[in-house]
């Protein structure tokens, strides 16, 4: 009875392949069943269901057309490439937004930029910008941009510089800057009296203007000394607001002509 078991275990053993092999051709079956299905396209259904798809959407309905394969001819356009993608028009200086702008207009653009520019510095009473009908002013410290006695720009004063240049460098306006001092006598070297080291202090700002892309042929540089004070020499503050670069923003072309 032991051996006669033992030999049906073994033929059941044998059989269990055919489980896999069932399950495995089943499976074959359904892939083909599956691929012939998709491979089998219904042309009245499919028109059907781009009709309905073409009324939910409301877009132009499409019809089956094959898929083009290789080189297509190039069919003639309507309109000039210049038609459909015209060339970008550069805003030049004194437009806004495709306006041109008259001269009383760029001067209060440059106000305005200014103002935006510098107002913290504003706030802090270091910086003043001042508006005339034809120039605009704009008064920096020399705390902001030279040491005491000197004519190098600090660290502090490249920031400065920058900030201007922004606002002037895509103008036609002249500028001039104008430099000033207190009445503290100097006698050195290089700067026997106040009118050298208000004019070195000028020519500095303008040489760090062009640098920084302002046209050098807009631009002119002239030291005035202690000789034309803002308030009295005989305090601290008053000293700090007669030490300072001014430059003069002119409403029309021509340096010698058009500034004050």
């Amino acid at each position: 009875m032991r051996r006669r078991q033992r030999q049906e275990d073994d033929l059941h053993n044998r059989e269990r392949w055919l489980i896999s092999y069932a399950d495995f051709i089943t499976l074959l079956f359904g892939f083909f069943v599956v691929m012939y299905a998709i491979s089998s396209v219904n042309e009245g259904k499919y028109k059907v269901l781009s009709e309905t798809l073409s009324g939910v959407f409301n877009v132009p309905q499409r019809s089956l057309q094959p898929v083009p394969i290789g080189e297509q001819p190039v069919m003639p356009l309507d309109y000039p490439v210049d038609q459909i993608f015209p060339d970008p028009v550069m805003q030049a200086p004194g437009q806004r937004e495709g306006v041109v702008m008259d001269r009383g207009e760029i001067m209060h653009d440059i106000a305005i930029q200014l103002e935006e520019a510098f107002d913290d510095l504003i706030y802090r009473g270091v910086v003043t910008v001042a508006r005339e009908e034809r120039w605009i002013e704009i008064s920096l410290r020399n705390s902001l941009l030279f040491g005491g006695g000197d004519a190098e720009p600090h660290y502090d004063a490249f920031d400065i510089i920058e900030r201007l240049s922004v606002v002037l460098k895509d103008r036609d306006n002249p500028i001039r800057v104008e430099g000033f001092t207190d009445d503290l006598p100097i006698n050195t070297p290089r700067f026997p009296s106040n009118w050298e080291l208000s004019s070195a202090r000028a020519a500095a700002v303008v040489r760090m203007l062009a640098i920084n892309g302002v046209d050098p042929a807009r631009m002119a540089a002239i030291g005035y000394g202690e000789f034309q004070p803002v308030a009295r020499n005989d305090t601290l503050e008053g000293r700090n607001r007669n030490r300072r670069v001014v430059l003069v923003i002119a409403r029309d072309p021509g340096i010698r002509s058009a500034i004050r």
